[in-house]
């Protein structure tokens, strides 16, 4: 039960209020009264707007749904859907062409193109695991994925297997060879490095001097000239550091004495309040905010056991280097933070107004973060995030230029309460909606003073997809959606409209997550299609993911990419239009139905039993073919999206909706066998879990823009009340 303290009109959870009072205004030249009195001020002004907003969505939802009913049975007629959503207001007139204007970017957004983490802010061990992601090791990242074949005696094991290390090292010199090529010979036949009036000497097994080919490459060394210890070299704006060591177990076996390659890797990480949290009260909001506060101030720390050992992790310092000339110069230890508030849906009670209703999240975190964050504008921790004294927030799930400007309102209403300069609160769109998407130009427009990234985000998109136009038909299955014309004019339409407007050099244009963490193989042949497309940052699953996705922008040139969509055709809004209908739903048969219905069902029951029963927002959870995928509420989303339009359009009805989810819950409770917190379903099905399933899909007809979140939270709220 959250106990509540008064402050001004607002009752206020206990736990947010000790954080305030005790942690947060501490440094930042702000009261606890002060900091209540100015967010129940921002309250009272953005709040009716923010509803107002919610209202509009279902307006247009309500006359999107009324058309596809009225014209059901008439030939679909793009034209005049087009002109339909022009004029209720849903698709908007682009306006002049312009370039956005932001100012005070940190680099690793606005110029070097690399992967980007997405990480739950409220478990405290996986933030500082993504946040000191920035630097990964090639030989740990190769040795325990499936990039190294496990044939010819290489296979993984307890103990370290040298064949497959050495087709580590093999793989990793061969890499330095296709990115630092020497002036004769290869990385294999080196003996020894020396630093030699300003660069590189490198001696070969034949005794001969060579150094490489471009010697602007080679930017710095750890040690002394004679015997450097680390090798730092730098390609399209990344670092790579060559680890000597003729002491240790690898080095010692290495000609050179090398014992690792260390890449940059995660170069900015969302730190997420949002989609991979389960926060549903004060206690889980205070947590929140709490781990973020450690992120800015420097000092989060999390104690853990590990292989029957103790264990405290921290942030990482930054790393101190020579140049080749002989000075010191540091490079950042950690990943750059950016944190994704929620989106403009939610309430949560974790504050309640004078009426006693719950205020909006959304509201509140902008509050809470951005206070937070002054505290590394004014470095009263122990290290810094950004060195251009800007915060950088992530808004997720905006429907057109309306919301966006509510959003850049809202920024600049904090900055003001907060004392900071104007502009200082910069801003990322994502474009997940279909309503941002079609209008992204003029949502760009708005916000062109704070914009620092537009990215595309499959999985959210393509549930609103189906929600949108839900009453249209019956959709494609789940499984073929990645091939259809809606999604890769989307995808290239992101990219198009970002370089439209003046991002290149400026800010990122993101591409969504690899959902296989265990596929590392898979990931390493496919993920070049991102950086190919343009996109200087995409979502990777994990640190030893960021560091094997790193190796794409060395092989490919962001910028040189996005030189060359310049010149090309941007991608056409009616391809964008185009609805994934089923083109023959009848000739479906009833195993290819239940087969979708199951791997939907068996997707959303792992992910949400989770959810509700531990409260864990994002996990590897087994699909229905045991393959380990990464499950969010936008995951979810689309799944239980899928199911509901498939019962609105008679090709499944409820009660055998209800015997797939019984069948998958027995499925998705033996997969979860080994779990000792977990909480089998069956063979009751009454739990708060696989009731949140149920209405997840036999009510997503009504939920708005078929969210995931107010079902979600509800159960979870009355599983804790338990």
């Amino acid at each position: 039960m959250t106990e509540y303290v008064d402050k001004g009109n607002l009752k206020v959870s206990k736990n947010l209020d000790n954080l305030i009072s005790e942690k947060v205004c501490h440094s930042i030249d702000l009261t606890p009264e002060a900091f209540w009195g100015k967010f129940e001020e921002i309250l009272n002004k953005f709040s009716p707007v923010n509803k107002e907003l919610l209202e509009k969505r279902e307006s247009l939802q309500k006359q999107i749904d009324s058309w596809h009913i009225t014209n059901k049975d008439k030939n679909f007629d793009k034209e005049a859907y087009k002109d339909f959503l022009k004029e209720i207001g849903y698709l908007l007139d682009e306006g002049d062409d312009f370039s956005i204007e932001t100012e005070n970017v940190d680099p690793e957004i606005s110029t070097i193109a690399g992967p980007q983490l997405v990480v739950p802010v409220m478990n405290a061990r996986f933030a500082l695991n993504a946040a000191n992601a920035r630097w990964g090791s090639l030989y740990d990242a190769l040795y325990g994925t499936d990039v190294i074949s496990e044939a010819g005696g290489a296979e993984r094991g307890s103990a370290y297997n040298s064949t497959r290390g050495n087709k580590v090292i093999e793989f990793s010199k061969k890499f330095l060879d296709e990115t630092f090529p020497l002036t004769s010979g290869s990385f294999a036949d080196i003996t020894a490095f020396q630093v030699k009036d300003g660069k590189l000497q490198i001696t070969l097994a034949d005794q001969s001097q060579v150094s490489i080919d471009d010697d602007s490459k080679f930017v710095g060394f750890v040690g002394t000239e004679d015997n450097p210890t680390g090798i730092l070299l730098k390609n399209n704006n990344l670092h790579m550091e060559i680890q000597i060591d003729r002491t240790d177990n690898i080095g010692s076996e290495d000609p050179a004495g090398i014992k690792d390659v260390l890449v940059e890797s995660a170069i900015t990480t969302i730190q997420d309040c949002e989609d991979s949290v389960a926060a549903v009260d004060g206690e889980d909001k205070a947590q929140v905010y709490e781990n973020w506060l450690g992120l800015m101030k420097g000092d989060l720390a999390e104690t853990f056991q590990k292989n029957d050992q103790t264990m405290t992790r921290v942030l990482n310092q930054d790393r101190d280097y020579l140049k080749p000339e002989g000075d010191s110069f540091s490079l950042p230890g950690r990943s750059t933070l950016l944190v994704r508030n929620v989106g403009h849906l939610m309430t949560n009670p974790a504050i309640l107004d004078q009426d006693g209703n719950e205020v909006f999240e959304g509201i509140m975190d902008a509050m809470f973060t951005i206070a937070i964050a002054k505290h590394d504008l004014l470095n009263t921790g122990t290290t810094i995030n950004s060195k251009t004294k800007s915060i950088y927030i992530v808004k997720p799930k905006m429907h057109g230029p309306e919301e966006v400007k509510f959003t850049c309102d809202l920024f600049a209403a904090v900055e003001s309460a907060l004392g900071l300069e104007p502009l200082t609160v910069k801003i990322g769109i994502m474009d997940e909606e279909r309503r941002t998407t079609v209008n992204l130009k003029e949502c760009i427009r708005i916000a062109k003073d704070r914009v620092i990234f537009i990215n595309t985000g499959f999985l959210d998109r393509t549930g609103d997809e189906i929600h949108t136009s839900i009453e249209a038909g019956p959709m494609i299955k789940k499984s073929e959606m990645k091939q259809q014309t809606w999604i890769n004019a989307y995808e290239n339409w992101n990219v198009d409209t970002g370089l439209e407007t003046g991002f290149k050099g400026k800010a990122q244009i993101g591409k969504g997550m690899w959902a296989m963490p265990d596929e590392m193989l898979a990931m390493y042949e496919g993920k070049t299609n991102h950086p190919e497309a343009g996109a200087n940052c995409a979502w990777v699953p994990s640190p030893t993911a960021a560091t094997l996705h790193a190796l794409h922008y060395h092989q490919i040139s962001v910028s040189k990419v996005q030189e060359n969509l310049l010149t090309q055709q941007k991608a056409d809004l009616d391809d964008i239009l185009e609805i994934p209908l089923l083109k023959n739903p009848d000739s479906l048969t009833s195993d290819e139905i239940q087969s979708e219905l199951d791997n939907n069902a068996q997707g959303i029951l792992g992910y949400v039993v989770r959810w509700i029963d531990q409260g864990v927002g994002c996990s590897k959870v087994p699909d229905i073919n045991n393959i380990g995928l990464m499950e969010d509420r936008a995951t979810c989303r689309i799944s239980s999206q899928h199911i509901a339009n498939w019962l609105l359009h008679g090709l499944c009805d409820e009660s055998q909706v209800i015997e797939t989810m019984k069948k998958m819950a027995v499925v998705v409770d033996q997969q979860n066998s080994g779990d000792p917190k977990y909480i089998p379903m069956a063979p009751n099905f009454d739990g708060e879990a696989f009731k949140a399933a149920c209405a997840l899909v036999l009510e997503g007809r009504n939920q708005p823009s078929g969210y995931t979140e107010p079902i979600l939270h509800s159960k979870r709220l009355d599983f804790k009340a338990q």
